[in-house]
């Protein structure tokens, strides 16, 4: 016995050990991959625990305190959606701490960067006590994770559009016939890609004898829009460009993919899976990890590259709206001015935490055989369908509206 517990302490200092080395190495290179770092291990948790942890959590009475014991998928729901809220909490609270941090001198900057140790045993308290909540706090925070989701969508759809117009400006100003012809060539590809892409999907998703009017109505709207795309782009009034063009068109098409592949298994209309009875663990596996790099990448960019989002001090940022005292000048000058908005940086995670959350409970309404699939029924069908069709509004928007209101700035 006491070798044993011997054995446990040194165990654990080992284990304390490595935590503070992998922590004390961090450095402000590295912060952001750190909090991604972290934010995948929010959904490797929610995955492991909304797989085991229903036996465990149907025997906590403050959980289970219904006169009839609910089904499995209820308590695997909750399971995910307590991780979901504890993560959301954490990178809430940091997001407001960040807000106004505008150079490398404010005290807050060291807070973003370092203090590792700390913050992830926040996070592992805060995870921990949302398993203390009772339900009706949790099935608030469901509620308001739907909402959440759809912004984090909006947020995805702008970064796209600001990546797409960034790629165009960029080898249009280079000025030179290769560029040219590279916009060209990617733009065809594109376009040729999206039309191979729609007749698999009228393949798959309109089975012959079946009735499947949503789905055709759903692939020939990605079809027109795509279409529209180049001819507004074209127009001599717009003076567009190509490119974006077709990368949106293509965009459009996979969240229409998306969105049908999204039908409940047992859809007559859903021709892809109508056969399969289960999904194996590795298509489970590269779902959550395209979860994954979606997220990271929307919250690192949004972050980073957006002036918009940038602080009023940062090289990104327009000039101030209000003019700055001769000390708070010279000041700024000798401060380093931090290189994107931290406060937006840790809300984007915050939204994406909501996101997960429904990605991985099916939007809180799958049950049966569906209830084991991720990203599976009818509210992720039409939430990915909205976006199509956000997504279209707004690229659309960002042609006409410079011609529309010519005195403004876009």
């Amino acid at each position: 016995m006491w070798a044993a517990s011997c054995l446990a302490s040194c165990c654990a200092a080992c284990a304390c050990d490595a935590c503070r080395t992998v922590v004390s190495g961090i450095s402000r290179r590295s912060a952001r991959i750190a909090y991604c770092g972290l934010f995948a291990l929010s959904l490797v948790v929610s995955w492991i625990l909304r797989e085991i942890a229903a036996p465990l959590m149907e025997s906590i009475p403050w959980i289970n305190n219904f006169k009839h014991t609910p089904s499995r998928e209820w308590f695997e729901t909750d399971a995910v959606l307590r991780v979901s809220f504890g993560n959301f909490l954490f990178f809430t609270i940091l997001a407001v701490l960040m807000i106004g941090v505008k150079n490398q001198k404010d005290p807050r900057d060291g807070l973003h960067h370092g203090g590792w140790m700390m913050k992830v045993i926040c996070w592992c308290v805060l995870v921990i006590f949302m398993f203390f909540l009772p339900n009706e706090i949790i099935s608030f925070y469901e509620t308001i994770s739907k909402f959440g989701s759809g912004m984090f969508l909006l947020v995805q759809v702008v970064l796209l559009l600001d990546f797409v117009h960034g790629w165009n400006d960029k080898w249009v100003g280079y000025d030179e016939q290769f560029w040219y012809i590279a916009l060209f060539v990617v733009s065809l590809v594109c376009y040729v890609a999206s039309f191979v892409f729609s007749g698999l999907l009228f393949h798959f998703f309109t089975p012959s004898g079946q009735d499947c009017g949503l789905n055709t109505f759903f692939i020939t709207m990605a079809l027109i829009l795509g279409i529209l795309f180049a001819i507004v782009a074209l127009h001599p009034a717009v003076n567009g460009s190509i490119l974006p063009a077709s990368v949106i068109s293509v965009y459009c098409t996979y969240l229409c993919y998306s969105a049908l592949s999204s039908e409940p298994r047992d859809y007559e209309c859903n021709g892809l899976h109508k056969h399969s009875k289960a999904v194996s663990t590795g298509t489970l596996t590269l779902g959550l990890c395209t979860t994954v790099l979606s997220v990271v990448y929307s919250a690192v960019r949004a972050g980073s590259s957006a002036t918009v989002l940038s602080p009023p001090s940062s090289p990104r940022a327009g000039k101030p709206l209000l003019p700055l005292d001769g000390k708070d000048v010279e000041e700024n000058e000798k401060a380093k001015p931090v290189s994107y908005s931290y406060a937006f940086f840790h809300l984007i995670f915050s939204l994406a935490s909501m996101y997960s959350a429904m990605l991985l409970t099916g939007w809180s309404t799958s049950v049966g055989e569906s209830g084991k699939l991720v990203d599976v029924g009818w509210p992720s069908v039409w939430v990915r369908i909205v976006t199509c069709w956000a997504t279209a509004l707004l690229y659309l928007w960002s042609l006409v509206a410079p011609v529309l209101f010519p005195d403004r700035e876009f």
